[in-house]
């Protein structure tokens, strides 16, 4: 099992540097970034784009990977998306993941002037998206015509230092989503259950993971691919659990979810006065500590 970490994109970069090096010191896996133009309770506060702020991070770290999660349609486009990403992965020297998803309602979703979509229409975007980024970032050329996105002879040489191109981690809950992971997928993000934490005590939540993991079996098997290739990326802070109150609750929670199929946890660094808010002390010993404690 791996562990990441989760750093909003709310702070000025002379400031923000440093818990990117830090996250890097305590010898997380990875960090990610929210890819969103604002989010939630941070709207009307600090928030700065993801793609730069994955660009300084690469140039601000050595080894930990970097990523987002989630990117989504919501007001992204292939083309644009996999040149910003080809360019990422260059500076990064090879260390970017993209966990991408169909995005949902909120900000994002009507900002650039549009209705928020339906969830159908999301999933019929995303249906789209997908595919044509994956072509995009394994060819030299791509031309494609479809029903909400398109390309013309968009270039994307070099291509990505990876190959053959960036890993994806597919955010998904349903079997559309769970499809779309199977296909293209080197990994899947859940936050757990989407009904929202009200819907699930904190106890009953790993069952939870497990049955998601269950679906993507099934859609794996369907596709002739064998699951066990798919990394498993949990993200922390949509359920009631509370895995950051100290060392044992981490274990307690990372061994749960283990025994359910994650193979990574990602932990939101801890953000005063927010949502977020946790001892940054018990946070870096559980960052030091935790996972050894799994045994």
């Amino acid at each position: 099992m791996r562990l990441s970490a989760m750093i909003l994109p709310i702070h000025r970069w002379s400031e923000g540097q440093k818990i990117w090096r830090r996250a890097e010191e305590l010898g997380f896996h990875a960090a990610y970034t929210c890819d969103h133009l604002s989010w939630q309770s941070f709207r009307d506060g600090p928030w700065f784009g993801a793609v730069p702020t994955l660009t300084a991070a690469a140039c601000a770290t050595e080894r930990m990977r970097l990523g987002t999660l989630v990117t989504s349609p919501n007001f992204r486009h292939p083309v644009t998306l996999a040149k910003d990403l080809i360019a990422l992965d260059d500076v990064s020297g090879g260390r970017v993941t993209l966990g991408i998803g169909a995005g949902g309602i909120g900000f994002d979703a009507t900002a650039l002037g549009q209705q928020a979509w339906s969830p159908k229409e999301r999933a019929d975007r995303f249906g789209e998206f997908l595919p044509l980024l994956d072509e995009l970032l394994t060819n030299d050329a791509t031309t494609r015509e479809g029903t909400y996105y398109s390309a013309v002879e968009a270039r994307n040489i070099p291509g990505c230092l990876q190959t053959p191109r960036v890993p994806f981690y597919v955010a998904a809950t349903g079997p559309r989503g769970f499809r779309l992971t199977a296909e293209y997928g080197q990994g899947w993000v859940t936050y757990g259950d989407p009904k929202g934490p009200a819907a699930m005590p904190a106890d009953q939540a790993p069952a939870v993971i497990a049955r998601q993991i269950d679906q993507l079996t099934a859609a794996c098997e369907a596709t002739g691919r064998d699951v066990a290739t798919l990394e498993k990326l949990l993200l922390h802070g949509s359920t009631q659990e509370k895995p950051l109150q100290s060392l044992d609750a981490f274990v307690d929670w990372a061994g749960a979810h283990r025994e359910a199929g994650i193979t990574e946890l990602v932990l939101h660094w801890p953000i005063p006065d927010s949502v977020f808010a946790a001892d940054l002390a018990v946070f870096e010993r559980i960052a030091a500590e935790g996972l050894a404690q799994l045994g």
